[in-house]
């Protein structure tokens, strides 16, 4: 059985190849957020807010080297937030909730969604798009509603949830040494 996972999890890892360019570019631009002084908030359901959280502590925190702390926000811990959005408006807008009040144009967003189709974070993308912000998609399948819905969209190509978010935790750790490696020669 672990075979069969191997060899899956290595397809897809070879299936990145043909999204090198955009996971490249996308690594750039969000290095250039931070450099230019805005903050990455970052969201997804299940799993994928488990690696909102991951990410934002790589910044936060550290990844490889020892620098300032960079600014990331992960959209998914504030479980007051959450539960009184979900409460007092829907479940949908508890990350676009807090994009409004806490988002500026010279901010990013990533978005994670293993379908694609994760009406939370299509909203989040959407306050996103209205405030001037970048956004980006890690998106699994065929990229689903939210491939349109940002500025750079990485789709993993898989339809196996467990493949699609490891492939999403490589590409956040190597956001993260971008991020950490220009902030570091920079002399942050």
């Amino acid at each position: 059985m672990f075979s069969k996972v191997l060899q899956d999890h290595t397809d897809c890892i070879s299936r990145l190849a043909e999204i090198t360019p955009a996971v490249e570019e996308a690594a750039a631009r969000l290095s250039g957020v931070v450099a230019g002084g805005g903050r990455i908030f970052i969201c997804g359901n299940g799993g994928s807010a488990a690696d909102a959280q991951h990410f934002a502590a790589e910044l936060v925190g550290r990844f490889e080297q020892e620098r300032a702390a960079l600014p990331a926000v992960a959209l998914t811990t504030d479980t007051s937030i959450i539960t009184a959005v979900a409460n007092d408006y829907a479940y949908d807008d508890i990350f676009a909730r807090q994009l409004a009040g806490l988002g500026s144009a010279q901010d990013a967003m990533i978005g994670l969604s293993t379908s694609g189709n994760s009406e939370n974070v299509r909203r989040a993308c959407a306050v996103a798009a209205e405030k001037g912000m970048l956004c980006v998609g890690l998106l699994g399948g065929d990229g689903g509603s939210l491939r349109e819905g940002v500025d750079v969209s990485l789709v993993v190509s898989s339809h196996n949830t467990a493949r699609i978010q490891e492939m999403h935790i490589l590409i956040l750790h190597f956001f993260a040494m971008k991020i950490e490696s220009d902030a570091v020669g920079r002399g942050q």
